[in-house]
């Protein structure tokens, strides 16, 4: 279960103490949708960074989140999203989809990062030395949950955008997730082309 945490700078601060200066936060969404990319997000938080509410995304309305997030990113020393395609989710799982998304983020950030923490567990292909992975850790550490809102915001948008190419899934509302309305659409409609089948969605036609 998930703690009732605010997220605060207590695991930035560690390592902001030991000299560190750019600390990033890490995380991932979408992971368990039955339709639609996964998408991460790194942010690197300025230490004086005004926490504002921040919290895991979840737990925000889609007002708030959208509100966050352009807070995040006009106020965060760097960040960088990812998008891993459907393709790639189908071809390679969904596991390996998620490592290659989130190493892919840091990546992206072009070496001004100091430290990583990564929600949930270490990146095995990435430096062992360079990070932490922290479970919960978008409801623990504010750079963290930073992430969990950009990507959040950023995939919704995408989603909103393909529901307008397939609005009988209603992805509107589900966001590709596997709700009774999407399970109902795709007993009635089939999958479409950006439908996991890797997720063995065949059970639900």
């Amino acid at each position: 279960m998930k703690p009732k945490t605010v997220p605060s700078f207590k695991e930035e601060q560690l390592l902001w103490n030991k000299g560190l200066t750019y600390i990033a936060g890490v995380d991932e969404v979408g992971r368990g949708a039955f339709a639609g990319p996964l998408v991460a997000a790194a942010v690197i938080l300025p230490k004086d960074f005004k926490i504002n509410g921040i919290k895991d995304s979840k737990l925000l309305t889609p007002q708030k989140r959208e509100e966050l997030s352009k807070y995040i990113i006009k106020n965060a020393l760097h960040y960088s999203i990812t998008e891993i395609d459907v393709e790639f989710i189908n071809t390679d799982g969904v596991g390996k989809a998620t490592e290659k998304a989130l190493v892919d983020c840091i990546e992206k950030l072009d070496k001004k990062y100091d430290f990583v923490l990564v929600d949930g567990y270490k990146l095995k292909s990435f430096d062992d030395n360079l990070q932490k992975g922290i479970i919960h850790g978008d409801s623990t550490s504010v750079s963290i949950a930073a992430a969990s809102i950009i990507a959040k915001v950023y995939r919704d948008n995408l989603m909103r955008k393909l529901h307008n190419k397939y609005p009988q899934y209603n992805f509107l509302q589900n966001k590709g997730y596997g709700t009774k309305y999407h399970r109902e659409a795709l007993k009635k409609y089939g999958l479409s082309k950006i439908h996991r089948t890797s997720f063995n969605l065949q059970k639900f036609l």
